[in-house]
């Protein structure tokens, strides 16, 4: 799937108002992800606009795939992402959220309960649990 491009004047994936206030600095390499929640939703934009290097990078060595993360032979379409809750301590975090996407002309959505670890001052997704 090719990669979408977002234009200065569109909100953001994640659901702001403004995809360049928002997640394309993060995107672009130009800021790292504050906190987990910030992560998670810069991650979101990363599927969305298929940008499989950010989600390598932001991705824990213990559990970063080896192999393809976005799946170009089945197109998924993105249509929204609702956070559920999240909560943080120190070093570990856990965001619970709900993506709709649209895949073959049907609706899906994903359930998870996302975690996240800080090494060296910069959060990573670790895994998930599907619901």
């Amino acid at each position: 799937m090719p990669k979408k491009k977002i234009t200065e004047t569109e909100s953001c994936p994640c659901g702001n108002p403004s995809f360049e206030n928002c997640c394309e600095p993060y995107l672009t390499g130009k800021a790292t992800a504050e906190d987990a929640l910030t992560l998670m939703r810069s991650r979101y934009s990363a599927y969305v606009t298929g940008n499989e290097r950010y989600l390598l990078e932001t991705w824990s060595e213990e559990n970063r795939p080896s192999g393809t993360i976005i799946e170009k032979n089945t197109p998924i379409k993105w249509i929204g992402l609702k956070i559920i809750r999240h909560q943080e301590h120190e070093d570990r975090a856990t965001v619970e959220f709900i993506a709709r996407y649209k895949q073959n002309g049907r609706m899906h959505k994903l359930h998870e309960i996302s975690r996240f670890i800080k090494k060296d001052s910069q959060w990573y997704y670790f895994d998930g649990t599907f619901f």
